[in-house]
């Protein structure tokens, strides 16, 4: 396993109206994040909120290219970014934490038992879960690589884990205390890290 330290190129935030940051998106152009009773969507580069949209929106966001995928109570909702109508919804294993869209498919995190599950986008039926041993919260994919942020106690990481075994392959250890709840990339350099009641959302850079 390749080990380092986290990189922490901006902090932004808190944010207007948005007491938590839950689920970490990305679009291509606006990195959006949840905060309980709406989406917020912000500028990459400097932070600056650039829209909302007032979705419940209590913990995992992914887009899927046409769509944001917002997890809410028991439900996945499939929300247009452009209104807010939510256009359908599916079933949400129990105690959700992250979301992600790859391959295809909605890949959510379990917070409490450690795990990572592969879902129908159509249907939430579970089509194989992977095992991580610490808590999952954010959930994302840099092109094939599946990694996950951990919040449990004061010391927490970004890890990528195979996708196949939930070996770790490579760790990106957080300052002392501070833990992430959502997780997302850019696919390229970035990955926006939620910072959950402190209100913060922080970039760390991707290790080469």
């Amino acid at each position: 396993m390749k080990q380092f330290d986290a990189e922490i190129l901006n902090e932004y935030g808190p944010f207007h109206g948005a007491e938590q940051i839950h689920g970490v998106t990305f679009d291509g152009q606006r990195v959006w994040f949840a905060s309980g009773d709406k989406l917020n969507a912000i500028d990459p580069d400097s932070g600056k909120p650039v829209d909302s949209l007032s979705v419940p929106a209590q913990a995992g966001t992914a887009f899927d290219g046409h769509h944001i995928f917002q997890i809410a109570d028991s439900q996945i909702q499939k929300v247009d970014p452009k209104t807010g109508e939510v256009l359908a919804t599916i079933p949400a294993p129990d105690g959700c934490s992250g979301l992600a869209w790859a391959e295809g498919s909605l890949w959510v995190g379990q917070y409490q038992e450690c795990k990572i599950h592969q879902l129908d986008p159509q249907t939430g039926k579970v089509l194989r879960s992977i095992e991580s041993n610490r808590h999952v919260t954010g959930v994302t994919w840099v092109d094939s690589e599946l990694w996950h942020a951990t919040w449990e106690g004061d010391d927490n990481e970004i890890r990528q884990i195979d996708p196949q075994t939930g070996d770790v392959l490579k760790s990106i250890a957080m300052p002392h205390g501070i833990g992430i709840s959502g997780l997302e990339s850019d696919g390229r350099s970035r990955f926006f890290c939620g910072g959950g009641k402190s209100g913060k959302l922080r970039v760390v850079r991707y290790p080469e």
